[in-house]
């Protein structure tokens, strides 16, 4: 029997993930949008009923009010929404006050978070060695709003708590349709390396989110994407 799926934020990725729910044992049986969802008041119990996860991909203005209200209602959510980390302390004390359940990241490819944890081991070595400065750069669609993308300044918070603490100096290219582009490069007068992460398309965003709603169900508190990997399937 299939479990129910909402999906707040039904923009090209909330289609895509409605599109491959059924792979993942999911039927999507609620969907919001900023026309049916203003300020969270589209998401209620009675809009929830069946709803045993859900899938949050909005905006960072609309995030908060949603992963409140989710979690007032004990719903597990997945947030793949970025620019709104700042509100992470108040948002961790309302799932753990419900006793609900969040899954966040700035993105939920399983490459990339593979990605965050090659460039902070990278980070590790060359933070030893002064004559390496480094860059960070992406590509991304157009329509894409932050720039520097969440993930750029993940892999550039990564960096840093691995020891290198010299600057980064990030810059974000929007053209196009490219799904998503990231690198991370050091540089020194002998050499320089490269490390790059290409997305072929947001596929692999979807199903990593996908992932995540079928592990947090049951769950409780708050857990960044990265430190559940090993218990995806």
């Amino acid at each position: 029997m299939s479990r129910g799926l909402a999906i707040v934020g039904y923009g090209r990725m909330g289609r895509l993930i409605e599109q491959l729910a059924p792979e993942y044992g999911f039927e999507v049986r609620a969907k919001f949008t900023r026309g049916n969802n203003l300020h969270a008041a589209g998401i209620t119990n009675e809009s929830l009923r069946g709803i045993e996860a859900a899938v949050e991909f909005t905006t960072p203005d609309s995030a908060p009010d949603n992963l409140r209200r989710l979690a007032t209602l004990g719903i597990g959510t997945v947030c793949g929404t970025t620019g709104w980390f700042e509100n992470l302390p108040t948002i961790n004390e309302s799932i753990r006050s419900a006793e609900s359940a969040l899954v966040y990241s700035p993105n939920f490819s399983v490459g990339v978070n593979v990605f965050f944890q090659a460039v902070a081991r990278a980070a590790s070595f060359f933070a030893k060695y002064p004559e390496y400065e480094a860059w960070g750069w992406e590509i991304h669609h157009s329509a894409k709003k932050d720039a520097p993308s969440g993930t750029l300044k993940k892999l550039a918070e990564e960096m840093r708590a691995s020891g290198y603490d010299r600057t980064v100096t990030l810059t974000a290219n929007r053209a196009g349709a490219h799904p998503g582009t990231h690198e991370i490069g050091f540089d020194s007068a002998a050499d320089t390396i490269t490390l790059r992460h290409t997305a072929r398309s947001r596929e692999g965003f979807a199903r990593g989110a996908l992932r995540a709603a079928s592990w947090i169900i049951g769950k409780k508190g708050v857990f960044e994407f990265r430190e559940i990997l090993g218990e995806l399937v």
